[in-house]
């Protein structure tokens, strides 16, 4: 039986003792980071091999492809593609041009991952950019306002699924004001609630029924729970993600590797599922990590299979257009601008 967690691996290739306990925990999904991509062959055979161990071929294989410095895929085998900020920069003001740079930028990334095999990137990102935003988000925002974060990311979640992509909205309900990189460190942020409904939150609530998944923030809201952070937070989980945003898809932890986090392995991802995520993320490959994450994950049923189930069924065949005709596009306005 599937088991709720996504995991990762050491290398380019599965080891014996990978292969065994991939066999054993059937995680319901891979991510991949740039030590295990070296060139094209090599992981398309990765991505093969996982889901043949599995033994599911439909098995979600995710990648961080978002562009700027936040990309797993880079020279000389793949585009260096802008960041978010990037592409504010080179719309110039006219939010039409920058909605069409990013569904570019989605259907371009979303080229390179299908061909890979890659079913799914975490993006987008709708965290709103501040002036006291850490450089952990920074210019992977589109900016501060709200609305056009969430008008802009729909855009560039278009391109991702007419590619044959699936999106992942990061970091509800929001990473934008955290002033500490949660990789390292917890963040705390003291803002209301009500300044947080206007803002933080705005972009996931407007975006809520349009996208299939989202991963949570390693954040404390003390204005909700000064003790959690969202992530292993039942209030933040069911009063704002489930209730005030009213996203009802697959909610995935972001990394349960991550510093913000403290406790054994066991007790992060029992916390995450108590508070009601439905799917554990753990990224690094360290086996002894891994086993800990999967002997507390529980087997993917219930809600969670169902919600896991209409997010893959989401997915769309790729549309015909011309890639080259995009990336010279692409190249030519963000070249122009640089």
């Amino acid at each position: 039986m599937t088991k709720a967690f996504i995991t990762g691996c050491a290398g380019p290739a599965l080891t014996p003792q990978e292969r065994a306990f991939f066999a054993d925990q059937d995680p319901w999904g891979l991510i991949l980071f740039a030590r295990n991509c070296e060139d094209r062959a090599q992981i398309k055979a990765l991505v093969e091999d996982f889901r043949a161990v599995v033994g599911r071929d439909d098995a979600p294989v995710l990648i961080d492809q978002e562009g700027g410095r936040v990309q797993r895929l880079s020279p000389p085998h793949w585009p260096a593609y802008p960041s978010a900020a990037d592409l504010v920069a080179s719309a110039n003001g006219d939010e039409q041009a920058l909605k069409r740079l990013a569904y570019v930028h989605g259907r371009l990334i979303a080229a390179d991952l299908l061909e890979l095999g890659i079913t799914i990137d975490c993006l987008p990102v709708l965290d709103i950019r501040l002036p006291e935003t850490h450089a952990v988000i920074g210019g992977r925002s589109f900016g501060g306002d709200p609305d056009r974060v969430s008008r802009v990311a729909l855009r560039q979640t278009d391109g991702l699924m007419d590619g044959g992509v699936l999106p992942i909205m990061k970091h509800i309900p929001g990473h934008g004001r955290a002033g500490v990189d949660s990789h390292h460190e917890l963040p705390r942020v003291d803002t209301s609630l009500d300044q947080l409904r206007q803002t933080d939150f705005r972009p996931f609530r407007l975006l809520a029924s349009q996208i299939p998944m989202a991963m949570t923030a390693h954040i404390v809201y003390t204005a909700l729970d000064p003790e959690h952070p969202a992530t292993t937070s039942s209030k933040i989980v069911q009063d704002v993600i489930r209730g005030e945003i009213a996203f009802d898809g697959l909610l995935m932890t972001d990394d349960l590797s991550m510093n913000a986090l403290s406790g054994s392995f066991g007790e992060r991802t029992r916390l995450a599922f108590a508070a009601g995520c439905d799917i554990a993320l753990h990224c690094n490959g360290d086996m002894d990590e891994m086993t800990a994450v999967a002997a507390a994950t529980p087997t993917l049923t219930g809600k969670a299979a169902r919600r896991a189930e209409a997010a893959l069924a989401a997915r769309r065949a790729p549309d015909g257009v011309d890639i080259i005709a995009l990336r010279d596009h692409l190249d030519s306005v963000v070249s122009s601008t640089a």
